[in-house]
C-alpha cells in the first residue's frame, strides 16, 4: 500500500519553532482535525529524518513528508538509510522529500559546490540505490519523491520516483506538471494561505514571506518561464505575483484556490498557514480550513 496522503495536507515550519514535545501535541491535533499529511522542510531549523521521526512517534495515523529534505545535507548512503529506517518503523507514513535545495544555501549555509541541479540529483539517486543498507527493511516499499519545478526534475521525479513536490507554485504550474508527470505518478504542490480578508494587510503578510523566495535563482527562474516578470519579482513583488502564489481572503477563498490545483491535476494540495512564526494564528489557521477542507 502507498502512503496515503489525503486530497489535502498541511506544509509548515511553524512546528520547528516550539519545543519537540509541544510540536508532538500539535501535530497529533493537526491529526485529529483530519488533515492528511504533515509536510516539515529543510533549511535552518531541525534535521529533517530527525524531526520526522519526532512527529511520526507523536502521531498515530498521519503521514509525514519532508518537504524538502536537502540533499546537500547528508550523503545519499545516509539519506538511504534514514529513509530505510523511518519506512520500517513506520508502515505507509513516511514520504521522503529530496531536493537540490538553492546555490546560496549550499555554498553559504553548508560550505560545498552548488553543482548542476538535474546531474547532481540524479547521481545522488543513483547512489541511494546502490547503497548498503544492513538493518531490518521496511515491510513494503519506501516512497520518494523530489521537489521539481523545471521540466528536466519533473522528468527525472516521474522516472525515478513516486512524484514530485512542487513549492512555491501557483496552479498554472501544478498543470504544467500534471502534464510532464502523466497520470500515475503523485503531484502535491505546496500553497501558503493568509486567511485574513484586508487585502493591504493579507498581501503585507504574503510579501513578507514570499521576500526570500523570489531572490533564489530555481525559483526565479521557475516564475520567469511561467510568464512573470523581473518587474513582478522586483521591489515590492507585484499585487499579481502575490496574489498568484499567496491565496488570501475568507476559508471559501482558500478552498477555491486549493480546489484549482486539483482541478489542474494535484493529488494532494500542502497548505501553508502564514505568518508562520505565529504558532496562534497557525493553528487557528488550520482549524478554520479544516472545517472547510475536509
Amino acid at each position: 500500500m502507498p502512503v496515503e496522503l489525503g486530497r489535502v495536507g498541511i506544509w509548515t515550519f511553524a512546528l520547528d519553532l516550539q519545543p519537540a514535545a509541544r510540536a508532538g501535541e500539535l501535530a497529533a491535533e493537526l491529526e485529529e482535525m483530519g488533515w492528511g499529511a504533515i509536510w516539515v522542510p529543510e533549511a535552518v531549523g531541525r534535521e529533517a529524518p530527525v524531526n520526522a521521526s519526532l512527529l511520526l512517534a507523536a502521531t498515530q495515523r498521519i503521514a509525514v513528508g519532508t518537504g524538502i529534505a536537502n540533499i546537500y545535507a547528508r550523503d545519499a548512503m545516509s539519506m538511504n538509510a534514514a529513509w530505510q529506517t523511518l519506512s520500517e518503523a513506520f508502515p505507509g507514513r513516511f514520504l521522503l522529500g529530496m531536493g537540490v535545495s538553492h546555490q546560496p544555501s549550499v555554498e553559504g549555509l553548508h560550505g560545498q559546490e552548488y553543482t548542476p541541479p538535474l546531474a547532481t540529483m540524479r547521481e545522488y539517486l543513483d547512489r541511494m540505490d546502490a547503497s548498503l543498507f544492513v538493518a531490518a527493511p521496511p515491510s513494503q516499499p519506501p516512497e520518494r519523491v523530489l521537489a521539481a519545478l523545471g521540466p528536466k526534475m519533473l522528468e527525472l521525479a516521474r522516472d525515478r520516483t513516486r512524484g514530485a513536490h512542487p513549492y512555491f507554485v501557483p496552479p498554472e504550474h501544478t498543470e504544467i506538471a500534471r502534464t510532464i508527470l502523466g497520470e500515475d505518478r503523485l503531484l502535491a504542490p505546496e500553497q501558503m494561505v493568509v486567511l485574513d480578508t484586508d487585502a493591504a494587510r493579507a498581501r503585507a503578510v504574503a510579501r513578507a514571506a514570499m521576500s526570500m523566495y523570489v531572490t533564489l535563482p530555481n525559483y526565479a527562474n521557475n516564475l520567469l518561464r511561467l510568464g512573470f516578470t523581473e518587474e513582478d519579482l522586483g521591489g515590492d513583488i507585484s499585487d499579481r505575483l502575490v496574489d498568484a502564489i499567496v491565496a488570501w481572503g475568507d476559508a471559501g477563498t482558500i478552498a477555491a484556490r486549493v480546489r484549482a490545483h486539483h482541478d489542474a491535476g494535484a493529488d494532494h494540495v500542502c497548505v501553508q498557514v502564514l505568518p508562520f512564526d505565529d504558532i496562534d494564528t497557525v493553528m487557528s489557521g488550520y482549524r478554520t480550513l479544516a472545517e472547510a477542507l475536509l
